[in-house]
């Protein structure tokens, strides 16, 4: 016998050892071969839309000579683009996900937790891999109207997707978990469908309180486990159909395929990489630097000057990331400099964001238009006075926390330097209102709008404010799909799972429920704003919309409350949830952008939240500041 195999005999425990790094050796190139396959052809696709959609408003509004494939062919790329976008999302770690209980562990309890969320999303995509495909062959038989290819062509996306998340849910098991924590999660989750398996008979026999089971709890457990978003949505809906009745999980994809795959949400992309482009092109830096020249030197100044800064982002990115990533670096120094506290000014930040939410092109504003049939354009047009009101209250209260503020030996900057300012940010001051413009005027969709937006800032960046890195537009692409498919796959699976409570009459029990809340509308609106902030710090904003949405509208319609008003209303409810510790993820990320650690701006935030509180209700209260212009 051999000495090598007299040692591997002899030494068992570290054999195992070497296979295991070897496994994980051969993960890791799997992984990286994973990130060559999905990267290219995503950013590719990103491209591949803003070029047809930019062919389509050509066509149509310059030679008056519409193509009619345009939307066709965006929208069975924009499904393979959220896919793709969506399995890179999962190899970054990025889909949406609570983290607040999970960080609070020990670290070995944490790894296990992780080791759990992981496999839980494993057995999600496991169940729905082989429906997927079997919806794909079911759909060729379908053929698209102007282009004449098979349904199967766009189906076949999800199918691919969920393959591609399944391997690298497997590659992250292996490569982060010890075979007793995979044990452990296997035994866990295994025990939990069990135990729901064995107790059909008596969830049946409590009729839709059943819901309560697994919307609830499971989907609390889940999130609170660290499980994404996206995949505890999907795993509740699959446990409620699959054991309360005899649904193919075929419908799930097929409810999954629809959520994604609106038109209208193909604005998604597109306006977070027009926020990438506006940083990366300067404009941003030049309209903070035109409000600095104009406000800059007074008691208070710069923080007037982030309100108005973001403010004036939003309406071009659609993305609060983008909005406090373009403003926070440039004024941050600054503003402590003057001897402003961190934690008072991730505060700002963080509420300004939230502020911010209703301006146009705000992808929230984009999303729930598509998932309630609410006009976007009346969307844009009543979003802005909201927005105003509360950036003045946010000013009234930062300028009183601002009285300390040293400001001797700044010089008010003169009127040629303030005109001088202007004229350089003019160029990037103007594009909120050509967007706008080209949405009322019927120049283009709201699809399409953001194109025009896209290659007026490649033009600006290069003819204007000479800088534009080429070097950075691949890393961009990358990350525009990344965070479309984290978004995409949350619409898709809530969709699923708003489908599934509507299945069941859960939705209308809720109307009969909320019709008769006492106050009439009053009381509704009061009851919306509630649920909002609670549901916008527990699932992330968006998710939120997507899921109740369709279901509180028609309520509100019901009730005499307009559609766009009530829109305002649970956006702006949503935002204060999303930014409110300790839950809202918009705080740590505000933090993370401003470089603050989140425990200093715990006690500066809720003055600032109070103050957004009084701006919601006086938006609620005042529906002419929602629908006084539509």
């Amino acid at each position: 016998m051999s000495e090598s195999r007299t040692k591997a005999i002899s030494d068992p425990v570290g054999n195992e050892l070497a296979s295991a790094t070897g496994l994980r050796r051969l993960a890791e190139v799997v992984d990286r071969i994973l990130g060559v396959v999905t990267e290219l052809p995503a950013a590719a696709l990103v491209v591949a839309e803003i070029l047809i959609l930019l062919t389509g408003v050509f066509t149509r509004y310059v030679l008056n000579d519409p193509l009619v494939w345009t939307d066709e062919l965006a929208s069975i790329l924009f499904l393979w683009l959220a896919m793709l976008g969506a399995v890179i999302a999962m190899r970054r770690n990025a889909h949406m996900r609570l983290t607040f209980f999970v960080a609070r562990l020990a670290p070995d309890a944490r790894a296990t937790l992780e080791t759990i969320a992981a496999f839980a999303t494993l057995a999600f995509v496991a169940l729905l891999i082989v429906p997927a495909f079997d919806y794909a062959v079911h759909e060729a038989i379908v053929r698209t109207p102007a282009l004449g290819l098979p349904g199967s062509v766009k189906s076949a996306a999800v199918a691919t997707g969920l393959v591609l998340i399944f391997v690298i849910a497997a590659i992250r098991l292996i490569s982060t978990s010890t075979s007793r924590q995979l044990a452990m999660a296997f035994a866990l989750v295994a025990a939990i469908w069990c135990l729901l398996w064995l107790a059909q008979g008596s969830l049946r026999s409590i009729g839709n309180y059943n819901l309560v089971v697994f919307f609830v709890g499971l989907v609390g457990l889940c999130i609170a486990a660290g499980v994404p978003i996206a995949f505890a949505f999907g795993l509740a809906t699959i446990a409620y159909l699959g054991l309360m009745g005899s649904t193919p999980l075929s419908v799930v994809v097929s409810r999954v395929e629809e959520g994604m795959g609106h038109l209208v949400l193909l604005s998604v992309p597109l306006f977070v990489f027009l926020g990438l482009l506006i940083e990366l092109t300067g404009m941003a830096r030049a309209m903070v630097a035109f409000l600095v020249a104009l406000i800059g030197h007074v008691r208070g100044g710069l923080s007037y000057v982030l309100l108005g800064a973001i403010y004036l982002v939003s309406g071009i990115s659609g993305s609060k990331a983008a909005d406090m990533a373009a403003v926070a670096p440039i004024l941050f120094p600054e503003m402590k400099r003057r001897g402003s506290k961190p934690g008072e000014l991730v505060a700002l930040l963080s509420t300004s964001a939230a502020m911010s939410e209703t301006i146009p092109p705000s992808l929230v504003l984009i999303t729930i238009g598509s998932v309630t049939n609410v006009s976007i354009a009346a969307l844009f047009t009543g979003g802005l006075l909201p927005a105003l009101v509360l950036a003045i209250i946010l000013g009234i209260l930062a300028g009183y926390r601002s009285r300390s503020e040293v400001i001797a030996g700044l010089r008010r900057a003169g009127g040629r330097d303030i005109a001088l300012a202007l004229l350089i940010a003019l160029p990037a001051l103007v594009l909120p209102f050509i967007i706008r413009a080209a949405v009322v005027e019927g120049v283009a969709t709201a699809t399409e709008v953001s194109t025009i937006g896209i290659v007026y800032s490649v033009l600006c960046g290069i003819l204007i404010y000479r800088r534009f890195e080429i070097r950075r537009l691949a890393s961009m692409l990358v990350d525009t799909a990344a965070l479309t498919g984290a978004i995409l796959l949350i619409i898709g699976c809530a969709t699923a799972m708003a489908w599934a409570l509507t299945q069941s009459g859960f939705s209308r029990d809720l109307a009969a429920m909320m019709a008769h809340v006492p106050g009439g509308k009053w009381g509704f609106i009061v009851l919306s704003i509630v649920v909002f902030v609670v549901l916008g710090s527990v699932l992330e904003g968006i998710p939120a919309l997507v899921l109740f949405g369709p279901l509180l509208f028609p309520i509100a319609r019901m009730l005499g409350v307009h559609e766009v008003h009530y829109a305002m209303i649970v956006i702006l409810a949503m935002g204060i949830g999303l930014f409110a510790p300790p839950l809202g993820v918009g705080y740590y990320t505000a933090c993370a952008i401003g470089r603050v650690d989140p425990d200093e701006g715990m006690g500066a935030i809720w003055p600032y939240l109070g103050a957004l509180i009084v701006g919601l209700l006086i938006v609620a209260f005042v529906p002419w500041l929602s629908i006084g212009f539509l």
